[in-house]
């Protein structure tokens, strides 16, 4: 995104909940050259907090939890934006843990939601995942929930709520905490990889480029939708000999409830979605939203899939963005 006076982040304080994992990192890095008011860091370890104070000493650093809406609400005093990406993301452990999925994703981000009505936030982007999309999932089910409560939220609003709600929805993060890359990394050591399906394929971008679409959404944003990025797919297989081309691949078989293939975009989600050019725009079916006129609808039974998406990554692309 090109940084202009008009950057949605521009004298604002900003909130990041979450904010010492890999995406809340990445965003404070790029926030902080938009000449932001504050940007203060929400999470519950005070380690990485410690940790990311070295790097960023500016910002401010506070110790809690979205599962604690008192607390939100203080952190929440004088905030305009709020970029909610705290969640338990690890599908095995949604999956033996599905009460705390439920405390943090959903009642959390229900808190969240809670908070920014009281203190008046001007916008809050949730960060979602395309574990949502026709979730299979402990984890996905969760996120879906938690986009129905954002999105929902905007029925609120009003003479006495302002806030607008939104959500951003895209694949899996290169190299970020907990990904599949540091493990395919690790296991280069030993010379062998595990590898779920041979045609199992996934959406992927980095970083840089997910923190950038989230800027790009907070200034375009109305209050409901989901935006959903076009962004490259590659098979895991593939990613595998991007990393260490000399290893063996090991094929163990999908896990309970893993698909072969993501979806971002369903086909139900396409009839009240239109393409943006460079991303898709999820609309409400509510009365609270009013239908914008720019942008293409889409196609008849169009869904957006890791399978059918035309920008595919070759190992030497996959490399090339692990760079």
């Amino acid at each position: 995104m090109t940084k202009t006076k008009q950057s949605p982040l521009q004298n604002k304080t900003i909130l990041v909940t979450g904010g010492t994992g890999s995406w809340g990192q990445a965003f404070v890095a790029e926030a902080i050259k938009h000449n932001p008011q504050a940007i203060r860091i929400f999470s519950r370890g005070e380690f990485l907090q410690s940790e990311m104070q070295k790097k960023f000493p500016d910002c401010t650093y506070l110790i809690g939890d979205v599962r604690d809406l008192e607390r939100l609400k203080l952190a929440f005093a004088g905030v305009d934006i709020v970029c909610h990406a705290a969640a338990l993301k690890q599908i095995l452990a949604c999956e033996y843990s599905p009460d705390e999925a439920v405390k943090t994703n959903i009642q959390g981000s229900r808190n969240v939601v809670m908070a920014a009505l009281d203190r008046g936030v001007e916008k809050v982007m949730a960060l979602s995942t395309d574990k949502a999309a026709e979730p299979q999932t402990h984890y996905g089910k969760t996120k879906a929930a938690m986009e129905s409560l954002v999105t929902q939220a905007n029925s609120y609003r009003g003479k006495t709520f302002k806030t607008r709600f939104s959500c951003v929805r895209y694949g899996n993060v290169l190299g970020s905490r907990g990904s599949v890359v540091p493990l395919f990394k690790e296991q280069a050591k030993t010379g062998v990889l595990t590898v779920t399906h041979r045609e199992m394929t996934r959406f992927w971008l980095t970083l840089q480029d997910g923190v950038l679409f989230v800027i790009n959404c907070l200034s375009t944003m109305e209050g409901g939708e989901i935006f959903v990025p076009k962004i490259a797919s590659a098979k895991m297989l593939d990613l595998a000999k991007a990393i260490a081309p000399e290893a063996k691949c090991k094929f163990v078989g999908i896990r309970s409830s893993e698909k072969i293939h993501e979806v971002l975009l369903t086909v139900d989600e396409s009839r009240h979605s239109r393409d943006m050019g460079s991303f898709f725009c999820i609309e409400p079916e509510h009365k609270f939203w009013k239908m914008k006129t720019d942008g293409n609808p889409l196609p008849e039974g169009f869904s957006y899939t890791s399978l059918n998406n035309p920008w595919k990554l070759s190992v030497e692309e996959i490399r090339s963005m692990l760079q």
